[in-house]
């Protein structure tokens, strides 16, 4: 895979030392900036916008579904896209598709044709392609940024996200929504652009390591090939059947490593809880909490700034506690979090609860994307990534569900309460999985050594004490 101009590491050793992630990251990390800005501006318009044409809950809520539903119906299948071209001009295309969508739904929104049916056109078409392109983002980091740069890098993106998308982008959308229904996905097609443009600049090409050619496909190359001319490509059904292969070998891999296939069930478990606990969080807060809309969004507020704060001191924070420690301190502080909702009268209480939340998730996302990053074979980075997008977006649909159904029948604390047991039960259950000789080979890049050292129980002499040498030398300054 090209490297894109990544910049060389600082050396090991002192704290003084920094990693450099080089220009082809910066250009990367300020495309996924502005363009989460934009998304961000869009998503906060659009339920307004479908509340200005109806009164139909119904209508309203389907709008989510419309967005979910590429998440699970193109996360795989993009995947496999992803391992077969070259991930960057894959993302300039995606955008520049996307810059196209949402100045067709500003226009039509400046002469009054934008109907329902259009918006949810619209909505479903962008989010597909974000789908892929996330998938093939996350596949280029490891190509443009050293190894041990992977924590640095991924709290940059994260944090930038963070920054734009939930908290520039949600006041700045509202009102520029007022000023006129349009300005929004103005706005949006306009960042679109800035990450095609951002993205085109990146040097390099950045596509898996070839694969060999699969049975059928050889033979009518070579018969191609003696007549003088190009190959045919294979017909239909053997194409299919190829991308279901292709499909089912990232899943079966994905599923053999101990370590990434325990992290993705766990994140797919607690976004289920998660999203059922933020599905209610709006009557909690007016019923409970006795705050107003203001309040409501204060809460987030406060995660977002924790997770700021998570994703500038990411690595060295990782560093400093061992990544094993890292995933086992945010399995309590889920537990915590779903307990403080489901028990505190204090909005004082619940709102330093959501910060501590937010440098949590922070954390996680970093180690999380670093050793799936470390740990995969570049030729599939992409089928990988979409599984694990695949597991998290199932467990948003169902615990966005979840969270309606279980306050109505059992009360609005039920949801956290059940939460509270999930998170329990989870990190009991995969604690010794995440032990410090199965991360510490992950870091050192030895997939069959990690896998195995996870079958193994921890040694507890051994976890007593943070052991620096399991870490990845990341010294940097944000």
């Amino acid at each position: 895979m090209g490297k894109g101009g990544a910049g060389s590491p600082g050396s090991a050793g002192g704290a003084g030392n920094t990693v450099r992630l080089g220009p082809a990251f910066t250009k990367l990390w300020l495309a996924g900036t502005a363009s989460a800005l934009g998304v961000g501006l869009a998503t906060v318009a659009t339920p307004l916008l479908i509340a200005s044409r109806t009164d139909s809950p119904l209508t309203i809520s389907a709008a989510q579904a419309v967005a979910w539903l590429p998440w699970l119906l193109f996360a795989l299948p993009g995947g496999v896209l992803v391992d077969r071209v070259d991930r960057r001009r894959l993302m300039i295309w995606i955008d520049w598709a996307r810059v196209a969508l949402m100045t067709l739904l500003a226009a039509a929104l400046v002469t009054g044709h934008a109907g329902i049916p259009l918006i949810y056109t619209v909505l479903f078409m962008v989010n597909a392609g974000e789908v892929v392109f996330r998938s093939a983002s996350q596949a280029m980091i490891p190509a443009v940024v050293p190894r041990e740069g992977l924590e640095k890098a991924n709290g940059w993106l994260i944090g930038g996200v963070t920054v734009t998308q939930n908290m520039i982008a949600g006041p700045l959308g509202a009102a520029l929504f007022v000023v006129a229904a349009s300005i929004p996905y103005w706005g949006n097609a306009a960042t679109y652009a800035v990450s095609a443009v951002l993205t085109t600049a990146v040097v390099g090409t950045y596509r898996g390591v070839p694969r060999p050619r699969r049975a059928g496909t050889a033979e009518m190359a070579e018969m191609a090939e003696i007549a003088g001319g190009a190959a045919a490509p294979p017909p239909k059904p053997e194409r299919l059947r190829a991308v279901w292969s292709e499909m089912a070998e990232g899943f079966r891999w994905l599923i053999r490593q101990r370590l990434l296939r325990t992290m993705a069930v766990l994140i797919g478990l607690l976004n289920v809880t998660l999203t059922a606990a933020l599905a209610v969080l709006v009557l909690l807060t007016k019923d409970r909490l006795h705050l107003g809309s203001v309040g409501y969004g204060a809460l987030f507020t406060a995660m977002a700034v924790g997770s700021i704060l998570g994703s500038a001191l990411g690595d060295r924070l990782v560093r400093a506690v061992t990544a094993t420690w890292t995933i086992r301190v945010g399995l309590i502080v889920e537990a915590a979090f779903h307990l403080v909702l489901a028990t505190s009268l204090n909005a004082y209480v619940v709102g330093a609860a959501f910060f501590a939340f937010g440098i949590h998730g922070a954390l996680w996302s970093i180690v999380a994307n670093s050793l799936r990053q470390r740990l995969t074979p570049p030729e599939m980075f992409g089928r990988v990534g979409s599984t694990n997008l695949f597991i998290a977006a199932g467990g948003n649909c169902v615990g966005a569900l979840l969270g309606g159904v279980v306050s109505a029948h059992f009360g609005l604390t039920a949801t956290y309460w059940v939460a509270f047991v999930v998170a329990v039960a989870v990190a009991a259950t995969t604690w010794p999985v995440f032990n410090r000789a199965a991360v510490a080979q992950a870091y050192a890049g030895d997939v069959s050594s990690a896998s195995d050292a996870s079958e193994a129980s921890a040694d507890s002499s051994a976890d007593s004490s943070p052991d620096a040498s399991a870490q990845p030398t990341v010294l940097a300054d944000a």
